[in-house]
């Protein structure tokens, strides 16, 4: 039955796990269960007997856990260890009898080894069973142990302790040569292990080279850790970058739009925006680095520009996955309920698919080097900022700037919202002095 039944290729969950427990206890079949489950019948059978927890019943003489011969109720016989010349207890009463007796053979239940391989379910009472070992099937229990299991199974390395000393032998050697990773198994592809392998298990220390004895680890630090990444992996679909290059855009003006962090003493951030086509640049100064403070910009605009010219202007936005941009939801939903905008999402650790902001941000960067606080800046100065970085000619615009160009495809209408004007030519200043001799 195998593949061809819906859902038969997931693992068991806790709840599925509590239905076998409470059918078993039913006398419900593995055939039935599995149906419902939509698993094959052997999976449940397999899940019980891996499963399963053995219980002891301590009682009295004829069902106390010491004596498991199937004889004990009509057995006669006594001193059978030899041990003592005049013994008059029965043997079935004596802890040793289960080890020293010829005839001894151990009772066991015919429930246990065939369907339904545990005592849930059974009509006799615990108390009068007179097998003394039992099994039964407890749902947490088979949970814990699976997931046990499963951590464990996907721990240590795939390879024996004799592959691992024959591959240290050619490994390490070579290493002390100054071959890299990459070289030595180029030229022993017997090693079969990729470059990333190797380099994890000369970390592990389970070489006898160490990362000291590489020529370039020791001078790479730790990579950092992305602690402001969404963490709701729901909200990327159908907003993948995939999604984003299916569309027909290739005509029309798009935005990008990212953040810019201060220096360590401010919580202040830049939310900060490009047309790819006209190269305009815009920038909002944000107290907190929030979802709520970027949404609470796009609602700024559209109340300035209207709802319908925000929707020509914000057709299609494209952003990375820190977690002010989150809830795509808001943003894409108006003061009005209207959809005004579709937001999507650039690969993980892939800013180069909205290169054209980052190299706006190169421009940005010069009149706010890295450091910088921005506590003490305001929209206004933020507004001059960003006059002058689109009164500057661009190549790629044929020797135009952002703004003259912008002016023609958006209107002047449009920049005024955004509260944009020219730079006269010999005025355009892009250095930290535009804003420190302002004040």
């Amino acid at each position: 039955m195998s593949k061809y039944i819906p859902g038969n290729q997931k693992h068991l969950t806790l709840n599925d796990r509590i239905y076998i427990e409470n059918e078993l206890a039913k006398g419900t079949t593995f055939k039935d269960i599995a149906a419902f489950l939509c698993k094959d019948p052997t999976t449940i059978s397999k899940e019980v007997r891996s499963h399963r927890v053995s219980d002891w019943y301590h009682k009295g003489t004829f069902y106390n856990a010491k004596n498991f011969c199937i004889h004990r109720y009509h057995c006669k016989k006594t001193n059978a260890c030899g041990k003592i010349l005049l013994c008059g207890i029965k043997c079935t009463s004596c802890p040793t009898c289960n080890q020293t007796c010829k005839d001894f053979e151990k009772e066991r239940c015919k429930r246990l080894d065939k369907a339904p391989y545990v005592c849930n379910g059974c009509s006799k009472k615990i108390n009068h069973c007179t097998i003394a070992h039992k099994y039964r099937y407890d749902a947490r229990f088979a949970d814990r142990k699976y997931r046990e299991l499963l951590s464990d199974s996907r721990a240590g390395i795939n390879m024996t302790k004799r592959q691992l000393h024959q591959k240290d032998q050619i490994i390490t050697p070579l290493i002390e040569q100054g071959q890299s990773p990459y070289q030595i198994l180029t030229n022993h592809p017997e090693l079969e292990m990729s470059v990333r392998s190797m380099y994890t298990y000369i970390d592990k220390g389970l070489f006898t080279a160490r990362n000291i004895d590489l020529k370039r680890q020791p001078k790479f630090k730790p990579r950092k850790c992305h602690k402001t990444q969404i963490k709701d992996r729901t909200v990327f679909i159908n907003r993948t970058y995939a999604d984003f290059r299916s569309l027909d855009i290739q005509a029309h003006s798009f935005v990008e739009m990212d953040t810019v962090k201060s220096s360590r003493d401010s919580q202040r951030t830049l939310l900060t925006m490009i047309f790819t086509e006209e190269k305009l640049f815009l920038a909002f100064l944000l107290n907190r680095c929030t979802k709520g403070a970027v949404r609470a910009v796009f609602d700024r605009l559209e109340k300035r520009m209207g709802t319908f010219e925000f929707i020509s202007v914000f057709e299609n936005i494209l952003t990375d996955r820190g977690s002010e941009f989150s809830d795509p939801n808001a943003l894409e939903t108006g003061i009005n309920g209207i959809e005004r905008t579709n937001i999507y999402y650039c690969d993980p650790m892939r800013s180069g698919q909205k290169g054209t902001l980052e190299q706006a941000h190169t421009l940005l960067r010069m009149v706010l080097p890295k450091g910088t606080s921005f506590e003490f800046l305001t929209q206004w100065d933020l507004n001059l900022i960003v006059n002058h970085i689109n009164s500057t000619p661009r190549a790629i615009l044929n020797g135009r700037t952002p703004y003259n160009v912008a002016l023609e495809t958006l209107g002047e209408d449009v920049l005024k919202a955004f509260q944009l004007k020219p730079i006269a030519p010999d005025e355009v200043n892009l250095t930290p002095k535009l804003i420190r001799f302002n004040h």
